[in-house]
């Protein structure tokens, strides 16, 4: 892969980057606890509770997206090989995916959990099927996962094509991809609507909507690889001081009105078209400040730690959700203290178990491959430096001439 260059600095440790991604990953739970029976209002309607996070769910999927394309970008490695790279990333996803996928089966999911489910989904290739019940089964959040995985195999060639883009150009390559994402749903449009989500959303924004044309714009692979491109674009943006200087709280501002918006706006625009450029200005703003030196209150000890389980707490979370409705039968709260209540205790036993899952796995399994890792390189560097010192000497005649030898010409 290409090397980033120097300005500001790719060295530089993105500690509000990582912050914010745990206030993504919680504003996803929000949207699966406004799912559950006891946080819904009957006949169908929406309280306030769930018509304000009807839409967090898909924004903070986009936001791990975009993020996604610019933190790998931002943290390239010179000498950084293919292989090397996805197996990074795989150690990185996969074990944490195992043991989610099996905790979920365990505590509420086996009953459906046919083999036409469970195999696309133990395999992370679900995403590429377009039926709610297989790309929502088992841990429903790992979905995003089999978008990751494409991500990552063709991040070497596309980091490699967005570094040969002129820094001049970035922002016009950055406006496409942006206007290809914002467009999607139109073409989406001209699709057969076809089967539409049934009575087992019956509490979700996708209720009464086609099944095909959300897969299309928000679940299909191929699609959403344009948020994460445009991440790449954004981190080379930043690297090569291309940054227009927009603060984070402008940003932060534009964020929070494009999600409003989202609100209002028609079905398939709400998934992503609309806060897609926000989001990716907000992580650019937050990147360069980090780089600057000056942070944001969300690069301090305690938010870089709630950042660094947040993955582990996007793919429990669910599971827990699911586990208190199936299982332990809460449906309905008597009072707003009991439904604030379990939401806090559901909240702490996930954060908990990202902890354990985090430390037990994730982080293990990560130190592993980099030791791995680095006694590969080494290996390999011992073996080039016994190659250079057994390598024979080129015979020289006293003129400095090669030796002529019967093989040569």
């Amino acid at each position: 892969m290409s090397s980033s260059p120097s300005l500001p600095g790719p060295s530089a440790r993105l500690s509000s980057l990582t912050g914010m991604r745990f206030l993504a990953a919680f504003l996803v739970f929000l949207f699966h606890l406004s799912l559950l029976d006891a946080y819904s209002t009957p006949e169908g309607e929406h309280g306030p509770f769930a018509a304000a996070l009807k839409n967090g769910g898909w924004a903070g999927v986009t936001f791990f997206f975009v993020l996604s394309g610019f933190v790998l970008t931002w943290s390239a490695r010179d000498k950084d090989d293919a292989p090397a790279f996805w197996g990074r990333r795989l150690a990185k996803i996969y074990p944490n995916h195992v043991v989610t996928f099996v905790l979920a089966l365990v505590l509420y999911a086996s009953a459906s959990a046919t083999a036409d489910r469970a195999v696309p989904n133990f395999l992370l290739l679900q995403a590429w099927i377009p039926r709610d019940d297989v790309f929502f089964s088992i841990n429903n959040p790992s979905w995003s996962l089999s978008c990751e995985l494409l991500f990552y195999l063709l991040f070497p060639v596309l980091h490699r094509a967005v570094c040969r883009i002129g820094s001049r150009r970035l922002w016009w390559w950055a406006g496409g991809t942006a206007a290809a994402i914002v467009l999607l749903p139109l073409v989406a449009l001209l699709l057969s609507a076809g089967e539409r989500f049934g009575p087992n959303h019956a509490n979700s924004p996708l209720y009464g909507h086609s099944i095909g044309q959300m897969w299309f714009v928000y679940i299909f692979p191929p699609t959403r690889v344009l948020d994460f491109a445009l991440g790449i674009l954004m981190a080379r943006i930043v690297l090569t001081g291309r940054w227009i200087g927009l603060g984070v709280l402008p940003a932060l501002g534009l964020t929070a009105a494009a999600y409003a918006v989202s609100l209002e706006a028609p079905f398939l625009f709400s998934l992503n078209a609309v806060v897609v450029v926000p989001f990716a200005l907000l992580v650019a703003a937050t990147a360069a400040r980090d780089a600057q030196g000056t942070g944001t209150v969300l690069g301090g000890r305690a938010w870089v730690w709630l950042g660094e389980v947040s993955f582990a707490f996007y793919l429990v979370h669910q599971t827990l959700l699911s586990f208190t409705q199936e299982r332990l039968g809460f449906r309905e709260a008597d009072s707003l203290a009991e439904a604030a209540g379990v939401a806090a205790l559901v909240a702490a036993a996930s954060l908990l178990l990202a902890w354990l899952l985090y430390a037990g796995v994730e982080r293990p399994v990560m130190r592993a491959w980099s030791r791995r890792a680095r006694a590969r390189v080494r290996n390999e560097e011992v073996r080039a430096l016994d190659a250079l010192l057994t390598a024979p000497e080129t015979p020289v005649r006293e003129d400095g001439g090669k030796a002529v030898t019967a093989d040569a010409p």
